[in-house]
């Protein structure tokens, strides 16, 4: 599936290196501000960035596990060259305006992304498994952000976290943060 999305006309893959860390969009354009704040958090904090755009008039969503980085160069080079991926995406239910939903299987690493957004943004950050609705979770073997040898952290958020201007806010919050992941994962222990 991830092979026929990539085909199609105007979809833009990005793969830009820069460490053991990784910073992932899969429904960019799809999923308004996705890209845009997974490819600043990773720019500013020094982590790799793979990315996945549809431009505006395509509207497919293939979901994070029918990713297989069998069909990509791109993101079989992304996840063998990170340790930790982050992986942004964007949800929409209407009792949870500021909300974000933290899923994925390191769950040491999610509880401090939720910690870091709730500090930064004031926002509600949900991280008990039961609380996220099971599509959410980010928890399946085959969804790209659990492949790192670390695994990974999904964030869920919905579009009033996505604009002006709590966007802002957001990615200074998870800039901070990836920014350490970045400094702890680099350090030789």
């Amino acid at each position: 599936m991830l092979d026929r999305l990539l085909s199609a006309p105007g979809v833009r893959e990005v793969h830009i290196p820069r460490g053991p860390v990784g910073v992932m969009a899969l429904h960019g354009g799809l999923e308004h501000g996705t890209y845009e704040i997974a490819a600043t958090v990773a720019a500013r904090a020094g982590a790799s960035l793979y990315a996945v755009v549809q431009p505006d008039d395509l509207f497919w969503h293939v979901p994070s596990i029918s990713y297989d980085p069998a069909h990509s160069e791109a993101l079989e080079g992304f996840l063998a060259d990170i340790s930790l991926a982050v992986s942004i995406h964007g949800f929409g239910r209407r009792d949870m305006t500021a909300t974000a939903l933290i899923g994925g299987q390191n769950e040491d690493a999610g509880r401090r992304v939720a910690a870091g957004l709730g500090a930064g943004t004031s926002l509600v950050t949900v991280t008990e498994r039961d609380a996220i609705p099971p599509k959410l979770r980010g928890v399946h073997p085959r969804n790209p952000v659990n492949a790192p040898s670390s695994g990974g952290v999904q964030i869920e958020l919905t579009p009033d976290l996505r604009r002006s201007p709590a966007l802002e806010r957001v990615t200074d919050a998870l800039t901070g943060i990836v920014a350490s992941l970045v400094a702890e994962t680099s350090t030789p222990r």
